[in-house]
């Protein structure tokens, strides 16, 4: 979430979601920085055209309210607000009848007037806060009108070099700043994309990707076997007795197996295994350039480990897995037949009594392509 910009500041961080209640209120205390900045440097502009214009002590006053008052008790007024969010929309409003304010005041002094509007525009643009801009338009026209009627709209509009070099560190500070809140709001959106990528294939209860993220994998890994002769293996697991944990103790004890079985399951894979939730408590795990003999003992280890768990959600049950192992042959010609041998295979594991490890007998003359 980036942070909204305010007139004349530095940074103008876009508004895009607070979608907390704390996020809102933490708004005041993350946009007193660019406003301060902002406004201490839109100060120094005012000043040098000030001292050309020989101006009087209250318009000099202003300017110190301008740079340096302003934007302490902008923040201490929208902290100590009920609605900081709300208050802080309504300080965005004043930063930029502020702004439209010292037009006149400056004569039209052409630079200065420019760079204070267009900021100004940009940074209502740029918070994405929804009808922001439009909520400018009269306080800030007002503003324009009151200035012009206390100058007699006094029309002054070159900008001497003396005031074009005091408008620079504005105009360079502004772009680079902006620049880096684009920057962040970039890296931002990109994690975001990520995290939703990695939500929409993962399971939130094993951690293992979902079922057609993992077929994808191995359809690629079987292209793989039969395009470049690479070996692989492919393991399916079934939890044995999971239906009467459920049973006993309770879907929240089966959630907590199935957590612990897929933590388990991540903690023995290899670079490269894919290991997905294929069913309610079976997994499956693609080898890639992997032989039957590390394929079985990376499923040994899982084996082992699953037997050695013990929850406190059912503290009198004994866990264990069934396990079919199948390498991909030439006769595999879709991901179902590859599959269809592994489940074979844990069909006969659990035939011989379960919390054991089959591999697929391979018919007479078969191989690998």
């Amino acid at each position: 979430m980036q942070e909204a910009g305010v007139p004349g500041s530095p940074s103008r961080e876009r508004v895009t979601v607070f979608a907390s209640k704390r996020a809102r209120a933490s708004l005041p205390r993350r946009i007193y920085l660019y406003r301060s900045l902002g406004m201490g440097l839109g100060a120094l502009v005012i000043a040098m055209v000030l001292l050309e214009l020989q101006a009087g002590p209250l318009r000099w006053a202003l300017c110190i309210f301008t740079g340096l008052a302003w934007p302490h008790l902008a923040y201490q007024w929208s902290r100590r607000s009920a609605a900081p969010f709300r208050a802080e929309q309504r300080n965005l409003v004043i930063d930029s009848a502020i702004a439209a304010l010292w037009v006149p005041l400056m004569h039209f002094n052409l630079l200065p007037s420019v760079l204070l509007m267009a900021l100004s525009a940009a940074d209502k643009m740029n918070t994405d806060i929804p009808g922001l801009v439009q909520r400018t338009l009269l306080p800030s026209l007002l503003a324009l009108l009151a200035g012009g009627l206390a100058t007699g709209f006094a029309f002054e509009p070159h900008s001497s070099t003396a005031v074009i070099l005091a408008c620079l560190p504005m105009m360079l500070i502004h772009t680079l700043m902006v620049g880096l809140g684009r920057l962040q709001l970039v890296r931002k959106v990109l994690q975001k994309n990520r995290e939703l990528d990695l939500l929409s294939r993962t399971d939130v209860v094993t951690g293992l990707v979902l079922r057609g993220h993992w077929e994808r994998g191995a359809v690629a890994t079987l292209h793989d076997v039969h395009a470049q002769s690479r070996p692989a293996a492919l393991v399916l697991i079934d939890m044995d007795g999971f239906k009467l944990v459920n049973d006993r103790h309770g879907h929240i004890a089966g959630d907590a197996l199935l957590r612990k079985a897929g933590a388990v399951l991540r903690s023995v894979l290899r670079p490269g295994d894919i290991a997905g939730r294929y069913g309610g408590d079976e997994f499956a795990v693609v080898c890639p350039d992997t032989g039957l003999d590390e394929a079985t003992a990376m499923a040994e280890a899982y084996r082992a480990a699953m037997e050695g768990i013990a929850l406190t959600q059912a503290p009198d049950h004994a866990h264990s897995v069934s396990i079919g192992i199948a390498r991909a042959r030439a006769n595999h010609a879709r991901i179902e037949d590859w599959i269809n041998a592994a489940d074979k295979a844990l069909y006969e594991a659990k035939r011989r009594g379960r919390n054991c490890l089959v591999v697929a007998s391979e018919p007479q003359g078969a191989s690998t392509t």
